[in-house]
Parts: C-alpha cells; structure tokens; sequence
C-alpha cells in the first residue's frame, strides 16, 4: 500500500513528508492507522547524530492508532482495537521480561537498527529500505509494527491523549515513582521541564514529595510546572538551583534530582550529584552525547555520602501493565494529559512543531491525523 510519512535523509536534514510503500503486517505483526504521535526531542536526536542510525529513516515513536490488519498468529488484538505503541516491544519471556523488567526487554537491542523483528523491512521508497525508529516509526498515516510493540487501551479515551503513555508520560512519571523512588515527604529537583521533565514532576508529586522545584529557563515551562505539581520553580539563568534546594532543605539537600534537559551532559549530571544530600538519587533520563565519555561526580561523595547515581529506560516502566495504569490514573484525574499538549500539528507541519520544540515553545506538541 502507498501511505505519507516524515523522512529524513541524513544528518542536519529536514524532515521530508512523502509518499512511500508499505508492506502489509507478517506473522506476528500488525498494520496500525496512526491516529496521533507525540514530537520528542528523542527523534531529533537523529537530526543532530546523537543517536545513530541508517538513512533514510522514519522517525516517530510516541504513537496511537487503531489496528487495522492483523497477520498470522497475532492473538492479544483485531481490526478495530485502539492500541498505544511501545517504544520498546516486550517477548515476555527473556530474563528482563520474565523478573518484571519489560522495559529492558531483549527485543530492544533493534531500537536503532531500524528492521522489524525478523530482520527485514516494511517500508520503501524507489526500492529503498526505510528504517524504522524503535520498529515503529510512527510519523505516518500508517505503519506496521510487531504485536509485541502494541498495547490494546480501552476505545472511549481520545488518542491523542492516549499516545503520550507511549513515551513521555511514563517515562518522566517512572523516573520519579520507579527509579526515583520518591517518598511522602521528599524533596525532589527536575532539571528541564519538556514532555518527560513535566511528567517527572507530576510523578513526584503524585508519590507525596512535600517539595517539588522544577528547573527550566523557559516561562511557559515554569508556568506549567506550577499547574502539575511544582512547589518552586527556578530560572536556571538567573538563580543556581543548588542555592534554591540548599534554602529548602536547612542546607542538607534535596533527596532526589531527575535530569531531563534537551541532552544530558556531563555537567549537569554533576551539578544533579552536587543538589542531593546523603543518600540522595540522581536520575539520569535524557539521551547524551555518545562522544561524552565520563562525567563530573566526585567518587568519594558516591561512597562517603551513598549518594546514587541512577540511569533510567521508559523511567522503569513495564509499558504492558502501566499504560493502561496511567490512562486510568488520568481517568480519576491524578495525572493530567490534556494539559501536556501545547500545539497540535499536521503531518506536513512537522518541521515547524520540532522548531516549536527546540525554541521551547511546547511542552509537548502533538501531530494528529485524518
């Protein structure tokens, strides 16, 4: 079949909305309408080369949609069903699967590779492969992705909605209730409010921290943060959040900081480590640089002071039990989608919806199909 989707042909490109071939789902596999995806900085990370992979790609991994085709021995959905895509598709049964772990599924060592399970590939163009972001790619009108990759939600919540548990609600919500391990009580520090910094402070507050200080230099992010939880809010151009949790804390630190900034970097995981008090938790959420090879934390705070440094997949989540959790959690209203979505966009509007991203414009923009 022939659908439209966002390319990009290398590095520093701009992404290129064209018409492109689809094969139909394989054994185990499914053909999904994408209703609606959620723009990450994740996906610009290809952009920029932070994250490697093969071109030409299709991007997109934050995605909902209603299955439309089903291929042999598919059994947990049908045509018809509304399903939320994970970005990291689970088997059930390897080790990680098999102790709770779902999000460090083995399946996941193809996220960047770009074929499906089997090895192959599912969209073309001129007789050109076209990779797929974590098997998935869904910045198009339709795509086919494994049925371990999907996750059937009740029909009656609106998509888009229901795409941002694909990736950065849960995330940001794990890394604080999961990796975090955030208790009533706690103060907890957020470094960079976008789509999963802003759910990191909804989980923090959701778990009964008693401070939580959300760090951004964008006031529309500061402004959103105090709606969904944030106590304090600091701009980080002018006040050193150090000095902030310090005034807070009688001078011992916060207990928690989780870092989501645009791209992780050496530095901030150090001023992180510098923000906790003994036995404090830093959170490192953000993709890095894969040329940053160390990073700034004294040793000797590690291990005189137990502070822990703390890396984090899907925030910890198992997208198989906690989509549905989050969507209920919305439902009752404890956790708040609609107000995470500042923009929506069509398709060929994607460019400007990653510019909006970048210039800080959006909390999280959304691009919703026909």
């Amino acid at each position: 079949m022939k659908t439209r989707a966002a390319l990009l042909r290398g590095v520093g490109e701009a992404f290129s909305v064209e018409e492109v071939d689809l094969e139909g789902p394989k054994a185990n596999e499914v053909l999904v309408k994408v209703a609606a995806t959620g723009v990450c900085h994740s996906d610009h990370h290809i952009v920029t080369g932070d994250l490697p992979m093969a071109f030409p790609v299709l991007a997109g991994h934050e995605g909902a949609g209603i299955v439309e085709e089903v291929g042999p021995g598919v059994t947990s959905v049908e045509p018809g069903d509304h399903v939320v895509m994970s970005f990291i598709p689970s088997c059930g049964h390897c080790r990680w699967c098999a102790t709770g772990r779902t999000n460090l599924c083995d399946l996941g060592a193809g996220l960047l590779v770009g074929a499906q399970l089997d090895g192959t590939y599912r969209f073309s163009v001129d007789g050109e492969d076209i990779a797929q972001v974590c098997m998935l790619g869904t910045f198009a009108e339709y795509t086919v992705v494994a049925e371990a990759s999907v996750v059937k939600i009740p029909s009656d919540i609106p998509l888009e909605l229901a795409c941002l548990v694909g990736c950065g609600v849960p995330t940001g919500y794990g890394a604080a209730v999961h990796r975090g391990r955030v208790s009533p009580g706690e103060v907890v520090v957020v470094f960079g409010i976008g789509g999963i910094g802003i759910n990191a402070v909804q989980g923090a507050a959701i778990a009964g921290a008693r401070a939580v200080i959300a760090v951004d230099p964008e006031p529309l992010k500061r402004e959103t943060a105090l709606k969904l939880g944030a106590t304090h809010v600091v701009d980080p151009s002018e006040v050193d959040p150090i000095d902030v949790v310090q005034s807070l804390t009688n001078g011992q630190g916060g207990d928690v900081a989780i870092l989501t900034p645009g791209l992780l970097t050496p530095a901030l995981i150090g001023k992180g480590a510098a923000c906790v008090s003994k036995g404090g938790r830093v959170v490192c959420v953000a993709v890095p640089s894969g040329a940053d090879l160390h990073i700034e934390v004294p040793p000797m705070e590690l291990v005189l002071f137990e502070k822990e440094l703390i890396g984090t997949v899907y925030g910890g989540c198992n997208p198989f039990a906690e989509i549905n959790l989050l969507l209920e959690l919305n439902r009752t209203g404890k956790l708040r989608l609609e107000e995470l979505i500042t923009n929506r966009y069509r398709l060929d509007d994607i460019n400007a919806a990653f510019a909006d991203m970048l210039e800080g414009r959006n909390i999280r923009g959304v691009i919703v199909f026909d």
